[in-house]
């Protein structure tokens, strides 16, 4: 029989092997991108993809710049549980802001598979009080002991 005790260590555990996971895989998104055939050239291929939706191409051009860098960013944030709670929101809405762009094109396929990042960030971001194996959880524990020495 498994123990209360045992039972949580087990969901910080998948908490973090999933936080991780996410992380790494948004993280090198982003690499790939800027290290690959290189953030313009991405950003040029794929905004041809847009042509035909409502989204202006200037616009669109300067999103899909910016993304590899804020995928690379926040897929470090995540894969280290530094910021966590900000990290996992942003990229919700930066995933959120993707399925409205493929949406936009039509592409029910990479909409299912965005969907399902979606809802990766979801049950990371609801399940925060899970995260033990982190930066954020270490600098929690070293601030509330340096708080109880103090005081």
């Amino acid at each position: 029989m498994t123990s209360a005790a045992g039972i949580a260590l087990d969901r910080r555990l998948a908490y973090g092997v999933f936080r991780i996971t996410l992380g790494i895989n948004i993280l090198l998104h982003g690499l790939g991108r800027i290290f690959g055939p290189g953030a313009g050239t991405f950003a040029a291929k794929t905004a041809g993809e847009f042509t035909g939706t409502a989204l202006p191409g200037a616009l669109t051009h300067l999103f899909l710049l910016v993304l590899p860098f804020a995928e690379a960013t926040l897929g470090a944030l995540i894969t280290l549980g530094l910021f966590t709670r900000w990290a996992l929101t942003l990229g919700g809405l930066l995933i959120a802001a993707l399925v409205f762009g493929t949406a936009l094109r039509s592409d029910w396929n990479t909409v299912g598979l965005q969907m399902i990042y979606a809802i990766a960030y979801y049950l990371l971001l609801s399940h925060l009080a899970d995260d033990r194996f982190s930066i954020d959880a270490w600098l929690s524990r070293w601030r509330s002991r340096s708080a109880a020495f103090i005081l």
